[in-house]
């Protein structure tokens, strides 16, 4: 129990240490991972275009691959902010996951930007956070904090994380590492709630 406690938390400490290459690309990982859900939730409410998402998560995935790449983040940011759906408008749970993709995306382009170090941290707990609070909402029974962290869906999201530290800390800022990473996110076909990608 105390392991599981210690890898959760030896987690966090390992993403604060990354910084500029490093940091935005274990975010927009895990970003990719969670796109997924933000698409299903837009085709089941109409909400939004999710192919503006698709745009912005593509324009850092080109910013990690060609340094030199001219993109205008203050505009993409624009662009995520105005789709951010608002959890009192929908009765559907779709929305949580959905609204936590949209943070992640928002502080990957912070961190970009320059505007908060952390984001990678942001990143990291959003995506945590929203597989514990998936597995809350489809348990019927209480859950305790050591059922969470036994489910499966948890296990693979920490050592899905793990394992993205470990890649990253072998590999070169190139467009090769950028796929290495993508291929990460998507082997599996799920987003890190289980939804098929």
């Amino acid at each position: 129990m105390r392991q599981i406690l210690n890898k959760k938390l030896n987690i966090f400490q390992q993403v604060r240490e990354l910084e500029g290459w490093y940091a935005v690309a274990f975010s927009a990982t895990l970003v990719e991972r969670m796109l997924p859900n933000y698409v299903l939730f837009c085709e089941a409410t109409e909400f939004a275009d999710p192919a503006q998402y698709r745009n912005s998560l593509n324009a850092i995935w080109e910013w990690l691959a060609v340094p030199k790449a001219k993109i205008n983040f203050a505009a993409q940011l624009e662009k995520v902010e105005d789709a951010v759906p608002d959890a009192s408008d929908f009765d559907n749970y779709g929305v949580y996951p959905a609204i936590d993709m949209a943070m992640s995306l928002s502080a990957t382009i912070l961190l970009i930007q320059g505007e908060d170090p952390q984001g990678a941290v942001v990143v990291s707990k959003l995506s945590q956070g929203g597989v514990e609070a998936f597995i809350e909402a489809i348990t019927d029974e209480e859950v305790n904090d050591l059922d969470i962290k036994q489910h499966p869906l948890m296990q693979w999201e920490v050592d899905t994380q793990q394992e993205l530290l470990l890649l990253l800390s072998k590999c070169a800022k190139n467009a090769e590492s950028c796929k290495q990473l993508k291929q990460l996110a998507t082997a599996e076909g799920m987003s890190n709630i289980g939804i098929a990608i």
